[in-house]
């Protein structure tokens, strides 16, 4: 009756009947024969020890694989409540209007590659005079800044460069004010009303 053998995971086999233990002989992938090599009785190879599993930190990875990770769901709750709050409502808007943006000038793109009667939704048109309001009150603001410094510099006071360089600008800036139809006081010129109306 034939001996029986057990492989470990390291490739060593135990003869059932006589007990010795041994690496059989084996062929490497050049041709050449690798020969047996035996095994001292109580060696174990670290491929053959076996590693200790803490049964609890098992349980805890098993659950992990089965239900996801642990607080994954708290995280999205805690994203809609950043949302809700007033920050959130402005960057919310804000990344809506640049997918409308985005969108648009994807419509335009399309529009130039394929000609079409059907218009694309613009933007909100700005209103002219808001705008020339708003312009004429950052460059009243800028006027009364520099006008300030000048003030500084005849009573003695030493200016930094850059302050110096927006004394030098008040003329332009006047004239700026002017272009819009409005004073150096930044107040708007009362016969630029009566040009508009000549004009209708």
């Amino acid at each position: 009756m034939p001996s029986q053998a057990t492989t470990t995971n390291a490739g060593i086999v135990t003869d059932e009947s006589s007990g010795q233990r041994h690496i059989p002989e084996s062929l490497r992938a050049d041709g050449t024969t690798r020969k047996a090599i035996k095994i001292r009785p109580g060696y174990r190879p670290p491929e053959d020890v076996e590693v200790y599993k803490n049964r609890t930190a098992e349980a805890f990875r098993e659950r992990g694989r089965r239900i996801g990770i642990p607080g994954a769901a708290g995280i999205e709750e805690e994203q809609s409540d950043k949302n809700s709050s007033a920050a959130g409502n402005k960057n919310a808007k804000r990344r809506e209007a640049r997918k409308r943006a985005k969108a648009a000038a994807d419509d335009d793109v399309a529009s130039e590659t394929k000609p079409t009667t059907v218009e694309t939704p613009k933007a909100e048109e700005v209103d002219p005079e808001v705008e020339r309001e708003k312009k004429s009150r950052n460059l009243k603001k800028k006027l009364k800044q520099a006008k300030e410094l000048r003030n500084k510099k005849e009573g003695g006071e030493a200016l930094l460069p850059e302050q110096i360089a927006k004394v030098i600008k008040i003329n332009e800036l006047i004239r700026e004010l002017d272009a819009l139809g409005f004073d150096a006081e930044g107040e708007p010129k009362s016969n630029n009303v009566v040009k508009t109306t000549e004009e209708d």
